[in-house]
């Protein structure tokens, strides 16, 4: 895993640009078994992918902690919601609450678990949203997550491999 996990961001810089080109033209004509496809995709990535491998979402980026989020977090610390955020959280240039240091503050590095796996954040539960419907929405976001999580690389990979999309070629008439 370290190794793919050191390839990683040179392997997505190297797909970025036909990537987003291939996403641009998925979302102009989307195929309506697209969210079906994509849960395949997910499901058969994640069958052989344990994330307790890897563990560089939490190593690297925050999620997004939503109101619901900090308060089942807090009742689980027996905390007031605003020690909570206080000790824990920050507000990002795009204003959503999010975490203040990397990695995750509630990662145990030696085993990548999660000490709050139980009440973790929505975002954490739902990474690396791949198998979320109406996909056609985040096809950005999981762009971005190509550069931080393997799984998301090759999902994408094999989603360009089951749904080619193939560009009309003009011909000239002779």
């Amino acid at each position: 895993m370290e190794k793919r996990l050191e390839q990683l961001p040179k392997l997505a810089e190297e797909s970025l640009k036909e990537n987003r080109k291939y996403f641009a033209n998925l979302k102009k004509r989307t195929p309506k078994n697209l969210d079906y496809v994509m849960q395949e995709l997910h499901d058969a990535e994640f069958a052989k992918t344990d994330c307790l491998d890897c563990g560089n979402c939490c190593k690297t980026t925050s999620p997004i902690f939503t109101d619901k989020d900090t308060e089942r977090i807090s009742k689980h610390f027996k905390m007031k919601v605003i020690d909570f955020t206080n000790t824990y959280l920050q507000r990002d240039e795009d204003n959503f609450m999010v975490l203040k240091s990397s990695p995750c503050s509630f990662l145990d590095e030696s085993d990548n678990t999660c000490s709050i796996y139980d009440v973790r954040p929505k975002a954490c539960a739902e990474y690396p949203h791949t198998n979320r419907r109406k996909f056609i929405g985040i096809t950005d976001l999981t762009i971005e997550n190509t550069f931080i999580c393997p799984a998301t690389h090759s999902i994408v990979e094999n989603l360009k491999k089951v749904l080619p999309l193939v560009s009309k070629v003009k011909k000239r008439r002779s």
